[in-house]
């Protein structure tokens, strides 16, 4: 596996190796003591998985205070454009986004920290993504920030996104930093 460090502090991209042969595929996709030596904890809790239709935006999400979760994420089918926004206030990249392309055929994963917004739009039809996480899910903690929030730029791919109701009505950056 290759490790890559991004321009913004504790995102990680693990690039797994993936052997082909006339079977099909076979690759590593979670090795603990080999995660552990690039600074990515291993005390994972729990899976979640979602489907999502072309144009789906999911996010931005996170768990705030004690629940606040570190994030393993991958798609193994399809293909989406994953974004997370560094909410750490005393990071010196405090505010800015970060995206990239993940896809199934790749299976290139994104390590998230806690104190990440984490979303994502799927750029093609039953896009499923993975997301294993070091917290389990908290209601009370839930929160997030809007996809669209101006201040952040974000470009996604779509120009009329399928947002959730509850989405769409969360608040900016700088509205949620004022709270």
């Amino acid at each position: 596996m290759q490790f890559t460090r991004t321009p913004i502090d504790g995102l990680i991209l693990i690039e797994p190796k993936i052997y082909h042969d006339d079977r099909g595929s076979f690759l590593e996709s979670y090795n603990a003591a080999l995660f552990q030596q690039h600074g990515i904890p291993a005390d994972f809790v729990q899976d979640n998985q979602s489907t999502s239709r072309k144009g789906v935006i999911r996010g931005l999400h996170f768990q705030t205070g004690k629940h606040a979760q570190g994030k393993l994420v991958r798609v193994v089918k399809g293909k989406a454009l994953d974004v997370v926004v560094d909410l750490r206030k005393e990071s010196a990249t405090f505010g800015r986004h970060f995206s990239l392309e993940l896809e199934a055929e790749k299976a290139i994963m994104l390590w998230v920290p806690p104190g990440f917004a984490h979303g994502f739009e799927a750029l093609e039809e039953d896009t499923v993504f993975l997301y294993k996480v070091t917290a389990p899910y908290h209601q009370p903690s839930e929160a997030g920030i809007r996809f669209d929030d101006p201040d952040l730029n974000i470009r996604w791919k779509t120009n009329t996104p399928i947002v959730s109701e509850k989405d769409k009505i969360l608040p900016a950056l700088r509205e949620w930093n004022s709270i």
